[in-house]
């Protein structure tokens, strides 16, 4: 139950952190999430990755963005997004029935024990949700450099038309 209302709480940051008008508090709402979700990590059993993820995602990224911010300002752009929203949706709708497919066992079809462990089987049925939260974080950069290079041909158009 406790496992739940971190989930909830992390995804509640995720979107805050999406919606927020301000740059700066949508820093501050990733760095909640990010330290959530090192929270749930170590529940999970895997203290190394959360201890990386809270001095990572949510000590230097934080810290990196609030820099970042206050260098460059909070100008607000009129940017279009260069991922349609309905493919978007369909990634993170994918991402999270995916983790609900390897967090919730009824989900899974069950399987015989391997005779002597693979590589895949300890990474995906021993660690799978690690591997799976790495990925979406991994997902989530990649989304939030298309979203820097698109502010980047905002500028550049700005530019030309002056």
């Amino acid at each position: 139950m406790f496992d739940l209302l971190i989930v909830a709480a992390t995804l509640l940051c995720a979107l805050q952190a999406i919606r927020s008008p301000r740059l700066l508090m949508s820093a501050l709402w990733l760095a909640s999430a990010s330290a959530l979700t090192a929270l749930l990590m170590y529940l999970l059993g895997a203290p190394e990755v959360a201890v990386i993820e809270l001095s990572v995602g949510a000590g230097l990224v934080t810290v990196l963005f609030v820099f970042a911010i206050n260098i460059a300002g909070e100008e607000v752009a009129d940017l279009r997004a260069l991922v349609p929203r309905p493919l978007a949706w369909l990634a993170a709708l994918g991402a999270m029935g995916l983790g609900a497919w390897m967090a919730i066992p009824g989900l899974r079809a069950p399987g015989g024990p391997l005779p002597e462990p693979a590589f895949a089987a300890v990474l995906w049925e021993q660690r799978g949700l690690d591997v799976l939260l790495q990925v979406v974080l991994i997902i989530g950069g990649v989304l939030g450099v298309l979203g820097l290079l698109a502010e980047g041909r905002a500028h550049v158009r700005k530019e030309k038309q002056s």
